[in-house]
């Protein structure tokens, strides 16, 4: 029954966001800065619904680590499709993240998604993504935060819950170009949601930890050219710290 009501739910909260659409459209021509936050929290309500169908019982830790004054960086360990609905639900301003290009394709989502700032890496294209890495540059420069999962892809070795799939270097020119803090992010659980029972999914526990901002130009030479290695391990170790005191 929590499958179907939140297909159901997903189906409706995005034909009925058309008509919202075209109403933020025009606050967008008097105010932007309205606009965006329309948008942000209208769809925080959408996600934080999908959780609450879907049985999702969050433990969060570290929040005051996010700065809410300040665009950010944000990288997390990817294990579930429920990744970015959780975390988006709890960014506290505008945030973009960086998806697997086909996703823009599909129906109303591809439109709702560009409109909140997402980008579209086509992994098999190198110039198309040093194109979305400036790009997203750019967005932090304005304003706008950035979520990416840095592992590139779902881990789904669901042997180890503290593996991580290697971090792409590529993208922490985010945070080096713009000098914005990098907020790691470490989930644990939501793999439990859904991926671990497909098709089905279940009632979970989920614990997601902000850990302490890092500024790239303070660590040492050696960190900073390895810096995804480096936030590998940071998230690598809150993981450890939280795995088997999560609730």
């Amino acid at each position: 029954m929590r499958t179907i009501a939140v297909v159901v739910y997903v189906f409706f909260f995005l034909v009925l966001g058309l008509p919202v659409l075209a109403v933020d459209w025009v606050i967008r021509k008097f105010n932007p800065r309205v606009s965006e936050i329309c948008q942000l929290r209208i769809v925080q309500w959408g996600f934080r619904c999908v959780c609450f169908l879907s049985g999702v019982r969050l433990t969060v830790i570290g929040e005051e680590n996010v700065p809410k004054d300040q665009a950010v960086l944000y990288i997390g360990n990817h294990r579930s499709f429920f990744d970015i609905v959780i975390t988006y639900a709890r960014c506290p301003r505008p945030t973009g993240y960086i998806s697997k290009d086909g996703v823009d394709k599909v129906p109303i989502l591809g439109l709702v998604m560009r409109r909140l700032h997402c980008l579209f890496l086509d992994r098999n294209d190198p110039k198309q993504g040093l194109k979305v890495i400036l790009t997203a540059v750019e967005k932090v420069k304005s304003g706008i935060s950035i979520c990416v999962f840095p592992e590139g892809s779902r881990n789904k070795d669901s042997s180890d819950p503290l593996s991580l799939l290697p971090f792409k270097e590529g993208t922490f020119k985010i945070a080096q170009k713009t000098g914005c803090p990098i907020i790691p992010m470490a989930l644990i659980g939501t793999a439990d949601i859904f991926e671990n029972q497909f098709p089905w999914i279940k009632r979970a526990k989920v614990t997601l930890i902000y850990g302490t901002p890092i500024l790239p130009g303070t660590l040492e030479k050696e960190d900073q050219k390895h810096l995804g290695a480096y936030c590998q391990g940071v998230i690598h170790k809150m993981l450890s710290e939280h795995i088997h005191t999560a609730p």
